[in-house]
C-alpha cells in the first residue's frame, strides 16, 4: 500500500468518525461552547497519550493551525446547535473552494478557471440555505457554519505547511485553546443526565481519534485532498441525525446541499486521474 493510499484510508476513517458529530452534539443538553470545550479537553488527553512528549515551537504556522482548529470545532458545535445538522455540515464542506482561493498565495498552487466556476456554483448553493423558513437561529447557525468552512480550509493549509515537521502539536494546542474557551461556559449549568456518554464519545472518537488519523494523512496528501476526500461526512452526518433524532433539513437546504456537493464533485473528480 502506497503512502497516498494509506493517507486516503486515514481520511475516510476520520470522516466516518466526524460524521457522528451531528447526532452526538444534539444529544448533549449543555451550552454549545461547554460541549466544544469538554470535547476538546478529552481529545487533548488522547493526543497527549499519543505524543507523550509534544514539541511546541509556538511558530506562526503552529499557532495558526491551532487557532484554525479551534475555530473549526467551536464554530461547528455552535452551528449544529443553532441550525440543522445537515445545514451545518454541508456549509462547512464549502472548504475545498476556500482552499482553491488560498492555495495560490499560501501554498504556491495555481487556481484555474474551473476553480472559479466551482466557486460560483458553491456560493449559489449556499445562498439557497437562506430561503428556508426564516428563523434567526437558523440564520446565525448557517453563517457560523460558513465561517467554520473557512477555518477548516485554513486548518488543512496550516497542517500541510507542517508536513515535514510535526503537525500533531497544532491540533493538540488547538484542543487546549478550545478547552479554555469553553471553560467559563461549563460552570453555568451542568450537562443533562444522559449527556455524559455522548460527550465521552465526542472527545475520544469523534475528534480525538479522528484527528490523529487526519493529521497523519495530511503528511502525504495535498491540502485540497484533505478537504475533499472526507466528503462522505456531509452525506452521513445528516443521515445519522435523521435516523436517531428525526431531524429533517428544509427543502431549500436539500437543494442547496445538492448544488454544493455536485459542484465539489464535478470540480474534483477529473483531477483524481
Amino acid at each position: 500500500m502506497t503512502k497516498n493510499h494509506r493517507g486516503t484510508l486515514f481520511l475516510l476513517g476520520a470522516a466516518l468518525l466526524w460524521s457522528m458529530g451531528g447526532v452526538l452534539i444534539k444529544s448533549v443538553s449543555w451550552h454549545p461552547l461547554a460541549i466544544a470545550g469538554t470535547r476538546s479537553a478529552i481529545a487533548a488527553c488522547i493526543f497527549l497519550l499519543y505524543l507523550q512528549r509534544p514539541r511546541f515551537s509556538f511558530s506562526f504556522i503552529q499557532v495558526g493551525g491551532a487557532l484554525s482548529y479551534t475555530g473549526t470545532v467551536a464554530l461547528f458545535v455552535l452551528a449544529t446547535k443553532l441550525t440543522t445538522a445537515a445545514n451545518a455540515i454541508i456549509l462547512q464542506y464549502s472548504a475545498p473552494v476556500y482552499v482553491a482561493l488560498l492555495a495560490g498565495p499560501l501554498l504556491g498552487e495555481k487556481t484555474e478557471r474551473k476553480d472559479f466556476l466551482a466557486i460560483g456554483m458553491v456560493f449559489s448553493g449556499m445562498s439557497l440555505f437562506f430561503f428556508d423558513q426564516f428563523r434567526w437561529g437558523n440564520m446565525v447557525g448557517n453563517l457560523l457554519a460558513i465561517a467554520s468552512g473557512w477555518t477548516f480550509a485554513l486548518l488543512a493549509i496550516f497542517l500541510r505547511l507542517q508536513k515535514d515537521a510535526s503537525p500533531f502539536e497544532s491540533v493538540l494546542l488547538g484542543n487546549l485553546f478550545t478547552a479554555l474557551l469553553g471553560l467559563p461556559f461549563a460552570f453555568h449549568t451542568l450537562p443533562g443526565a444522559g449527556s455524559f456518554f455522548p460527550l465521552l464519545l465526542l472527545g475520544v472518537f469523534q475528534i480525538g481519534t479522528s484527528y490523529l488519523l487526519y493529521v497523519e494523512a495530511t503528511k502525504v496528501v495535498t491540502a485540497f485532498e484533505a478537504c475533499l476526500i472526507p466528503i462522505i461526512e456531509p452525506i452521513l452526518n445528516p443521515v445519522w441525525v435523521f435516523l436517531f433524532l428525526g431531524e429533517r433539513p428544509g427543502p431549500w437546504a436539500l437543494l442547496g446541499g445538492g448544488v454544493i456537493l455536485t459542484a465539489i464533485l464535478w470540480w474534483t473528480l477529473p483531477r483524481a486521474d
